[in-house]
């Protein structure tokens, strides 16, 4: 295959007038760039935003209450694919994060959800639990990448400059900032719910001295004490985008109880420690300060209050991007002011993935229902029994999967092939389901677009052996958990925008998936993409 904008090599020699003309109209100018990089030089420091339930539409929305520092600068100077989506279903904050830093999916990289049931126990198992490891700063929980079967970025730079590149993961969230980093960082720091202290895990090493400063001099349990959200300004108090019901009295919220820090994860204001947080790591530290890229990982939140749907706090949400602005413009500043102004890249991204709204579909005529997986794998347990003999063959349900007892049908010397067929029969005429897939369709079975985006969220080793797709505008409810959620296909808009050193404006309307982020990131820094990384860079 010939590589786009190259003559072939018969028609070198024949075609250098031509070869010629265009260097000199590229140093005339006269040739537009064509990619968003000019690939200069490495820069300083590349800082990997990730923001979770960022949507384009919010963002957008809300443009007349930011500053001029933040998404503002960001997105006119920056290059932004306006059409991002994930490779696979049903992303959570978890899976956003590790495919992001291994620029591959949980089919590689093993991080299927924030938690899943482990085979031996059959508790659900948090996707960064490490009972060898102890916790640091305000935890007590030992925490760990274990589970994070491929390389990251950050681990890849670690390589590639034998351990001298700095790699740092801030978030208010333990999954999104290990996850984030990977196995090699130097410091991985997030919230503890419930102490409120900035912490860290033995697996890193120490907590880092700037977070151990901002847990000495800046303790969140005595902040939170006189804090109260209200609106950023009087401007955003009386702004609303929101279609349901106009103008809303402004909001005023303490963070009480024993609950008061993971609600202050879920608010605008998390955002502004967030960034306290990164201007300590970036002005204390030795990052920038050398020829060596360095990175820094960065998670940011843009959900709606305590997890409620977006009609019951709308101008939470509001205010939320107003801070998530100020934050964002904050860490550009410090960033530039360490390094030098165009000596770092930046990039921003999303989740993907919204709380959903919890409307009553029924009252407008809509189709909706009630899917009970427990009493779907109980229905499906007496059918296997009817046919296989008595037993417990569904081991657990977890989220709409069930989990099968294979020492069981191993020792039954039962087909698990015929098996796993029947039961695709049997639930798939239930009321509420749209499809289903077993562990075998998804390995073995034939390649279509519809089966692409579930199988790349399947890993045989964490995952179910059958799964069940609910219809849109279902609710799919397991008491075994007591999750309940409302089932919705929509596509939730978000971009993926890259600015700073050597970045071109425009804006691309092509679909692109967020897991070229890390082998575009790898180029710039002139390193190896994460090992499960087989795509390309995007310029």
């Amino acid at each position: 295959m010939m590589r786009a904008g190259l003559p072939p090599k018969g028609e070198a020699m024949g075609h250098g007038w031509l070869l010629s003309l265009l260097m000199a109209m590229a140093a005339a100018g006269m040739c537009e760039a064509s990619t968003p990089h000019e690939g200069k030089a490495v820069p300083r420091v590349v800082v990997n935003i990730l923001i979770d339930q960022l949507r384009s539409d919010y963002l957008n929305a809300f443009m007349p209450l930011y500053g001029d520092e933040g998404f503002k600068r960001m997105l006119s100077e920056g290059f932004v694919y306006a059409q991002a989506e994930y490779p696979l279903a049903n992303p959570d904050r978890a899976i956003a994060a590790a495919t992001i830093a291994a620029g591959t999916t949980p089919a590689n990289h093993g991080i299927v959800g924030t938690k899943w049931p482990d085979r031996e126990t059959l508790r659900p198992t948090f996707c960064v639990t490490d009972r060898t490891q102890q916790g640091l700063g305000g935890t007590t929980e030992g925490l760990s990448p274990q589970y994070l079967a491929t390389s990251t970025l950050g681990d890849e730079l670690k390589v590639a400059t034998e351990g001298k590149a700095l790699v740092y993961s801030i978030a208010p969230f333990s999954e999104a900032a290990i996850l984030s980093a990977g196995h090699a960082a130097d410091g991985v720091v997030w919230i503890d719910d419930r102490t409120g202290r900035w912490s860290s895990s033995t697996y890193y090493g120490g907590l880092p001295s700037w977070a151990n400063v901002r847990n000495q001099y800046h303790d969140l349990g005595s902040t939170l004490e006189n804090t109260v959200w209200q609106p950023y300004s009087e401007l955003v108090g009386n702004f609303s985008y929101f279609l349901s019901g106009g103008m809303k009295k402004p909001f005023a919220h303490k963070f009480k109880g024993d609950s008061r820090f993971a609600d202050f994860k879920t608010s605008g204001l998390v955002n502004e420690e967030v960034a306290d947080v990164v201007s300590a790591c970036v002005t204390s530290s030795a990052v920038g300060q050398d020829a060596i890229t360095d990175y820094i990982t960065v998670t940011f939140y843009a959900g709606s209050y305590r997890h409620q749907p977006a009609s019951d706090a709308p101008m939470e949400i509001q205010d939320t991007y107003v801070r998530l602005d100020h934050a964002l413009a904050r860490l550009m500043r410090t960033v530039e002011e360490k390094v030098g102004h165009g000596k770092a890249l930046f990039v921003v991204t999303s989740t993907g993935c919204v709380d959903e709204e919890s409307a009553d579909l029924a009252k407008y005529r809509i189709p909706t229902g009630t899917f009970d997986v427990k009493r779907a794998a109980a229905l499906l347990n007496m059918y296997l029994v009817a046919v296989y003999g008595q037993g417990n063959y569904v081991e657990t349900t977890f989220g709409t999967q069930l989990y099968l007892d294979h020492k069981l049908i191993e020792s039954r010397q039962i087909n698990m092939v015929e098996m796993l067929e029947r039961s695709q029969e049997l639930l798939i005429q239930l009321s509420g389901v749209k499809d289903v897939y077993t562990s075998q369709r998804l390995l073995q079975g034939a390649w279509t677009p519809g089966i692409s985006r579930i199988r790349a969220g399947y890993h045989p080793k964490y995952s179910g052996d059958i799964l069940i797709e609910v219809s849109p505008g279902w609710h799919y409810y397991n008491e075994d958990t007591g999750q309940r959620q409302l089932v919705r296909e929509s596509y939730v808009p978000f971009p993926v925008i890259f600015w700073g050193q050597d970045i071109n404006g425009g804006t691309s309307t092509e679909p692109v998936t967020v897991d070229y982020i890390a082998p575009t990131l790898a180029k710039a820094m002139r390193i190896r993409a994460p090992n499960a990384c087989s795509l390309p860079p995007l310029f």
